[in-house]
């Protein structure tokens, strides 16, 4: 039951990617973890033990091509479905034909390229088919599952994380391309070590953008009427501008922001400003790195060195005002900055902790003496009875508790000696130190 194809589809020539598409396990290049002799993956396959699954990688590693591979090997029905076009209706029409196949005998494979565009509704669509073994549904993603797939879909799926190919298994790869009957293997193509391996350095684990830039540079290469050569001049210019890794709604959009801030936390302004730039030049707003940055300001230095607060908060009103690309060194000057100051992560415990307590304790009653009496029926209930005025007193400091009962003695804020934090570690030990003296 394989998906037809349409007049048009075969009008030209494929692209090289999917000519060299393979069919058989053993031609699938990479993700040896999985699918290597004797790993997981390739033992359910060779064992006709297939269930539904979802493959999680980043773009050009082989999910699609080993769906199609899984199909083949064993011998079931394939359908093909697009996040992007199929709705619900479309869905239950492909499920119903999946039933009536299996009623036959004859199992379906549904592969859906980027599932995670799906909506919750289409989603749930194909739970009850799952359910019942009407399919084996083979999801691909480029996201992280657990946050884009629904997770009564995706407990009935085995998760399988695909690897970015390594630069070995690319230049395998281009190789083959060059001698495969379905790549050049029919002309005569000259092309030294050292192009190949800027081709494979360059698509960056992903296997169609290694195949796609091989292909333009043959395109372009020089003919002499017996056969084509490729300079590394020309596929330098067919690389002339990488495009980064980074998706600004996606995965990476996430482990890049996390790399920067652990990299500034871990005192290493090399390292932050290189993830700055990753982020900077694919695109990602300035100013959502200024707030994360203003963030760490305070979580991870806190009064350590409070002055980290006003430099970022300075570097974010300088994005606002002035913008890409000059704003990239207010934003390097802050990195750096809070990579070199001391750190203390006692302001964020203090919230957690305190959090916890706040939320375990909701109807808390405040304590009557730091209630506001503003009237006098509030003063009669001893709203502000006993309330002790700071400024009053000759050190401006009093004895009064301000904690409700229960919790009383507890402590949030616990300072660091880390920078300037000494200081107020010193200030609070004498404050608390004068209270108990004074009860």
């Amino acid at each position: 039951m394989d998906r037809q194809l349409s007049l048009f589809e075969n009008a030209e020539p494929q692209p090289l990617a999917a000519r060299l598409r393979p069919d058989t396990l053993d031609e699938v290049v990479g993700q040896r973890h999985l699918l290597g002799p004797g790993k997981l993956l390739r033992r359910i396959i060779e064992s006709d033990a297939i269930s539904s699954m979802i493959f999680w990688g980043p773009p050009g590693v082989g999910k699609t091509t080993l769906a199609h591979v899984i199909a083949r090997a064993t011998k079931s029905g394939f359908i093909e479905f697009s996040a992007v076009t199929s709705g619900i209706k479309e869905i239950r029409q492909v499920m119903e034909q999946a039933e009536r196949n299996r009623a036959l005998g004859e199992r379906t494979i549904v592969f859906v390229d980027e599932i995670h565009r799906f909506n919750k509704a289409q989603q749930d669509a194909f739970l009850p088919f799952v359910e019942k073994g009407s399919i084996i549904l083979i999801g691909a993603t480029t996201e992280n599952p657990s946050f884009e797939v629904n997770s009564a879909l995706l407990s009935r799926c085995r998760v399988f994380v695909l690897k970015a190919l390594d630069a070995d298994d690319l230049l395998a790869l281009l190789r083959r391309a060059l001698t495969s009957p379905e790549g050049f293997g029919k002309q005569t193509v000259n092309i030294g070590d050292d192009a190949l391996s800027l081709i494979a350095r360059f698509a960056n684990g992903d296997a169609r953008t290694a195949l796609s830039i091989l292909e333009m540079a043959v395109l372009n290469g020089d003919f002499d009427g017996e056969g084509t050569t490729v300079t590394l001049e020309t596929v330098e210019q067919c690389t002339q501008r990488k495009s980064l890794m980074y998706d600004r709604n996606g995965e990476e959009h996430y482990n890049i922001i996390s790399a920067l801030h652990k990299s500034m936390r871990n005192s290493d302004p090399d390292a932050a400003v290189y993830w700055l730039a990753r982020m900077l030049e694919a695109g990602e707003d300035p100013l959502y790195v200024a707030r994360r940055v203003t963030r760490f300001a305070s979580e991870d230095v806190g009064l350590a060195d409070p002055r980290a607060l006003q430099i970022a908060v300075a570097a974010y009103q300088a994005c606002h005002y002035i913008g890409m690309p000059e704003c990239t060194v207010h934003l390097t000057e802050a990195v750096v900055y809070m990579s070199l100051a001391p750190k203390s992560n006692a302001l964020y415990m203090a919230y957690e902790t305190a959090k916890r307590d706040a939320l375990k304790q909701l109807s808390e009653p405040v304590p009557l003496h730091i209630r506001n009496g503003v009237t006098q029926l509030m003063r009669n209930e001893g709203y502000g009875a006993g309330y002790q005025y700071a400024h009053d007193a000759a050190e401006k400091l009093t004895d009064m508790r301000c904690l409700p009962d229960s919790l009383e003695g507890r402590e949030y804020y616990i300072p660091t000696d880390q920078g300037t934090e000494a200081k107020y570690a010193e200030r609070l030990r004498q404050i608390k130190a004068w209270k108990e003296s004074q009860r």
